[in-house]
């Protein structure tokens, strides 16, 4: 069952007026700790409510854009503002539904190790959604198809974290890399499948595009633990 979905789809519908009313929680469990409500209206933000990262990489995009874990769309119809040409890319049908009735015009609903395409200018994924590729080993995977998915000059944009932070009394884990945790959504009772999700430290991140071929540069750093990195081939710059 889609559990992020179906928490998307009853935010979606919910009066604007009623908003601040009682309403069902989205809780996010965690390998490494309690679990987390995970307020879902973060994903219908208006441009204003952005914060500035992502401010920058929507700036930072060129050309046609493949915006992968498209969610609601907020980051899609921005740049369809900007006069660029993007498509949402999620894996679900709630999700794509849901950007389709606000107004994004190029939707694709699949798995994106899945995806067979014609090349973009720029990947973005925001709001930690490299996170999808679940372990070091899964994101040099994904980098390897990535440049299947570029055109020469390409770029992918993204966000991620350094999650030192929350080992500060415990310690790391010694049998995974520290930044890998498994994730598990809870809506109305009802709970999803486990899954893994990764947060790259920033040395981490330029070692790895390094040893698969790829520049990296950061475009912004929070000054605590969030960043912004553009990847582009190293044999299409």
């Amino acid at each position: 069952m889609d559990i992020f979905g179906k928490a998307l789809q009853d935010e979606y519908s919910r009066d604007a007026a009623y908003r601040d009313d009682n309403h069902d929680i989205l809780w996010l469990h965690n390998s490494y700790g309690e679990p987390e409500e995970m307020p879902v209206d973060i994903f219908f933000r208006t441009e204003e409510e952005m914060p500035e990262l992502e401010l920058i990489a929507l700036q930072h995009c060129k050309g046609k854009t493949l915006d992968i874990g498209a969610g609601a769309g907020s980051h899609a119809l921005l740049l369809q503002q900007k006069n660029i040409p993007v498509v949402a890319l999620d894996i679900s049908k709630a999700a794509i539904q849901i950007m389709q009735d606000r107004g994004v015009e190029h939707t694709i609903e699949a798995d994106l190790f899945k995806l067979q395409s014609d090349p973009f200018d720029t990947l973005l994924l925001l709001m930690n959604g490299i996170g999808i590729t679940g372990s070091l080993d899964g994101f040099r995977t994904f980098l390897n198809q990535a440049k299947q998915l570029l055109n020469p000059g390409g770029q992918l944009i993204f966000d991620s974290s350094d999650i030192s932070y929350i080992y500060e009394d415990t310690e790391k884990p010694t049998d995974r890399y520290f930044g890998q945790v498994a994730y598990q959504y809870e809506y109305q009772g009802l709970k999803g499948e486990w899954f893994n999700w990764v947060y790259l430290d920033q040395k981490t991140l330029f070692t790895i595009a390094e040893a698969c071929g790829w520049t990296a540069e950061l475009l912004f750093d929070d000054g605590e633990d969030q960043y912004l990195a553009r990847l582009q081939p190293k044999d299409s710059i």
